[in-house]
């Protein structure tokens, strides 16, 4: 039976090259705060116990651990990553199972990259470190292996010799131990360095000394990325999109431009789904199969059901549910309305807080005047009910089944099914009321040219 599994997440950073009054773990990658990320990987790898680890200038990060369900660590102050993994030893007094260091500005790792690490423990080694080998291994410090593939040391690139700078297997930071062992090595940690830190990596020479096993786990560059700046930030994103876009492709969505689709952390599409060029996916979208998003369309807390059609131009706010072979069409806007199955809302409109019954038909131009300036309302549209273009709905109203209202209405009171609704006033002619309008018009230029 494998051992219970924790992660300390490191979040103390004061992260002053974001220039940023968002502390830096808190801003996002693919709708999603760095932080949570770390927070869900360690969730997702098993790991039943979490504590984050956050500075004194940073409140704000222990706030956001708490609302994850994250027990939370002050590292006050700040004196090197060893040193952050001690200002959590306390809530893991008698803990028995592994323990993995994950850090919150690193949010693309998998949940398959940690198992393997925690796998490596299972497998007999005493301390697992996680490596990649990036395309310029630069300042990095490096792995080194011995002949049986045993991790050796960590030697820090300004300590390197030219042999050991030519290793092209670096260290991510992400490091796993039994929980007991991680702190009793760190104990043994010294501050005896240039920047006088304690730093966790350390503890493989300090396991190896005590004739323990070590060993490095390979990951792919792309998902240790660590972010320290804006350009870091849009790094990340970039290698989120296209990871993205390929599970998309791959799953058998239909992207025709894929480098202009954006996505979310949790986007949800089916196979079959089409979706045209320079579409952004917000937070909690669901698309199922056969549905088609045109182009520049923008879809946020939205489910879209099977054969739907919407866009170009469309937004679809939180709470859209748009039915089954229904179509919102372009420059309209969804907010918190379900259409039913086949109904249609095609042109230059605004359905908010409403319900619009299966095969009923939006006229271009209908708005739902859903906000009174304190409250929202409902408007019902009944099944089979067709809305003249022009249409405003004061809600609350309820249009019945089959009921028709005229162009250019303002409706105010519920309509039965099967009426008419006319709302507009009587439409009355001024005969010649044009041609004097113009005799006067130009009679009043001619008196201004004159003076």
């Amino acid at each position: 039976m494998s051992r219970a599994r924790a992660a300390v997440i490191l979040a103390a950073g004061q992260g002053t090259r974001m220039k940023s009054k968002t502390v830096k773990v808190l801003h996002s990658v693919g709708g999603r705060q760095m932080l949570e990320w770390a927070a869900e990987l360690a969730s997702d790898a098993g790991a039943d116990k979490r504590v984050v680890v956050y500075g004194a200038h940073s409140p704000a990060v222990r706030d956001a651990g708490e609302a994850l369900g994250a027990e939370t660590a002050l590292q006050d102050p700040p004196q090197g990553t060893g040193h952050a993994v001690q200002s959590a030893q306390s809530a893991f007094e008698g803990y028995e199972g592994d323990l993995i260091v994950l850090y919150a500005d690193t949010p693309l790792i998998r949940a398959e990259t940690v198992e393997r690490v925690f796998d490596a423990l299972a497998g007999g080694a005493a301390v697992a470190v996680l490596g990649f080998e990036p395309e310029d291994p630069a300042a990095y410090g490096r792995l080194i292996e011995d002949p049986e593939g045993n991790l050796d040391r960590i030697v820090e690139y300004k300590d390197a010799n030219e042999a050991e700078r030519a290793v092209r297997l670096v260290n991510s930071g992400v490091m796993a131990a039994r929980a007991d062992l991680m702190f009793e090595l760190l104990g043994d940690v010294t501050n005896d360095n240039a920047n006088g830190e304690y730093y966790l990596t350390d503890i493989v020479g300090l396991a190896r000394g005590r004739g323990l096993r070590a060993v490095a786990v390979r990951a792919p560059a792309d998902e240790v990325l660590g972010v320290n700046s804006r350009l870091d930030l849009a790094e990340a994103e970039d290698a989120f999109q296209t990871r993205m876009r390929q599970e998309m492709m791959k799953a058998g969505v239909t992207l025709v431009a894929p480098e202009t689709v954006f996505f979310s952390f949790d986007t949800e599409i089916d196979r079959d789904v089409v979706v045209e060029p320079h579409v952004v996916f917000g937070p909690g979208v669901k698309v199922e199969e056969d549905a088609i998003i045109k182009a520049f369309s923008h879809l946020e807390g939205t489910h879209v059901r099977q054969g739907a059609a919407v866009g170009p131009y469309a937004r679809l706010r939180p709470g859209a549910d748009i039915g089954p072979n229904a179509k919102v069409g372009n420059f309209v806007e969804v907010k918190k309305a379900q259409l039913e199955a086949g109904a249609k809302v095609s042109h230059l409109s605004y359905i908010g807080d409403a319900h619009i019954g299966a095969e009923a038909n939006i006229g271009a131009g209908t708005i739902t005047c859903n906000y009174d300036g304190y409250d929202k309302h409902l408007t019902v549209v009944g099944a089979g009910a067709f809305v003249g273009s022009n249409t405003s709905l004061v809600a609350p109203v309820k249009i019945g089944e089959g009921a028709y209202t005229g162009s250019g209405g303002v409706i105010t009171n519920d309509v039965p099914d099967d009426a008419l609704a006319v709302a507009r006033a009587d439409q009355v002619h001024k005969e010649r009321w044009a041609e004097r309008y113009r005799k006067a018009k130009l009679a009043r230029k001619n008196k201004g040219e004159k003076a």
